[in-house]
């Protein structure tokens, strides 16, 4: 059986997106480069976009159509003071959990088992 790892993708996404925008405005297609070259390598736009969409509806993010040196109109992302919120407490949780996460399956097993 293998591990399927798209529940814990998407929660993880949407704080690493919202990161991203926090840092500058920037459009759909630059965050998906962005995560891949920090190791989000199977992240596709259809992962993306649901998530960009979904931090709009939520009022996280705002976006504004722009013209682009390259072609066709970019929809650019910026953070709300609601989606700083939501990035910080997502920063506080991740610490907590990683932290945990990181003491458990650094302990030796046979510590922790019960004795018969």
């Amino acid at each position: 059986m293998t591990y399927d790892k798209s529940q814990m993708m998407r929660g993880t996404l949407e704080g690493c997106i919202l990161k991203i925008i926090r840092m500058r405005e920037t459009y759909g297609y630059e965050i998906l480069v962005l995560l891949r070259e920090c190791g989000f390598i199977d992240i596709s736009e259809g992962t993306i976009y649901p998530l960009l969409l979904r931090l709009e509806k939520q009022g996280s993010i705002r976006a504004q159509m722009r013209p682009s040196p390259l072609g066709p109109r970019r929809k650019y992302y910026t953070i709300t003071p609601s989606g700083e919120a939501y990035l910080l407490a997502f920063e506080e949780c991740w610490k907590q959990l990683t932290s945990a996460v990181g003491q458990v399956m650094q302990t030796e097993e046979e510590g922790y088992r019960e004795e018969k």
